[in-house]
């Protein structure tokens, strides 16, 4: 017990000191989760909006493949970004294995699946008639889909949420992709794991609390949107 209660103040004291090497761990943190969420909303929701009010040949297995997708294993993913990234793999040219840059890529692909399945889920809730009505007023297919988009903003907060989370708490594909090296591309979940294999458990403790302290205080942040987005449309219904 006292090893622990001694991991913690170790973690406070390098929490309040800020250890530049903690602030540079969160830069990064913060730079993949932010930036691969943003390119998965904007490819994922288009592929959800499709998937969701679609009818064509093959939508079923769109929407399974993308259901699947949600439970990608992050290790897999890794390997498979890492092999095109290598030097001399097809994608090797662009020089992004072991950066920043392609841990986003990895993380990307970990997290539009995400997107997409719960934005599919969320338009396909969507009071058919209203979109229907929308159509018989002469509405084009991209007014009817931001129509859509719109009426399930609570679901689609939701797979930001998801998507988000996600990117804050990844270790296998980054490891991978970025080589988690320290003061380059480790994140506070990859960096917890060094810091653990080298028995420093007060950084590691303080690292931890540090992400989850991030992850709480963005889906806080998220849900009290979403919670409220909720709350107005209910209010209008009634």
């Amino acid at each position: 017990m006292q090893f622990i209660l001694d991991g913690l103040r170790g973690a406070f004291d390098l929490l309040v000191a800020g250890d530049p090497r903690i602030l540079g761990v969160l830069g990064v943190t913060l730079t993949v989760a932010l930036w691969s969420t943003l390119f998965a909303l904007v490819a994922g929701l288009p592929i959800g909006l499709w998937l969701g009010l679609g009818r064509f040949a093959g939508r079923r297995l769109g929407l399974a493949t993308a259901n699947a997708g949600l439970g990608l294993p992050p290790v897999v993913v890794g390997l498979v970004v890492s092999l095109f990234l290598f030097r001399g793999a097809p994608l090797g040219f662009l020089s992004l294995i072991y950066t920043v840059e392609g841990m986003i890529v990895a993380q990307t692909v970990l997290s539009l699946p995400i997107v997409a399945a719960l934005t599919a889920a969320a338009v396909q809730g969507v009071e058919p008639a209203l979109l229907r009505q929308a159509r018989a007023l002469g509405a084009s297919r991209v007014r009817v889909a931001a129509l859509a988009l719109r009426e399930a903003r609570v679901g689609v907060l939701a797979a930001t949420i998801g998507a988000l989370g996600s990117a804050l708490s990844e270790v296998g594909a980054l490891v991978l992709v970025g080589g988690n090296i320290e003061g380059q591309t480790q994140t506070l979940a990859t960096a917890v794991l060094v810091r653990v294999s080298a028995g420093e458990y007060a950084q590691a403790i303080a690292l931890g609390a540090l992400l989850l302290a991030l992850v709480f205080l963005i889906s806080a942040a998220l849900t009290v949107a979403q919670q409220g987005e909720a709350k107005w449309q209910a209010t209008r219904a009634s």
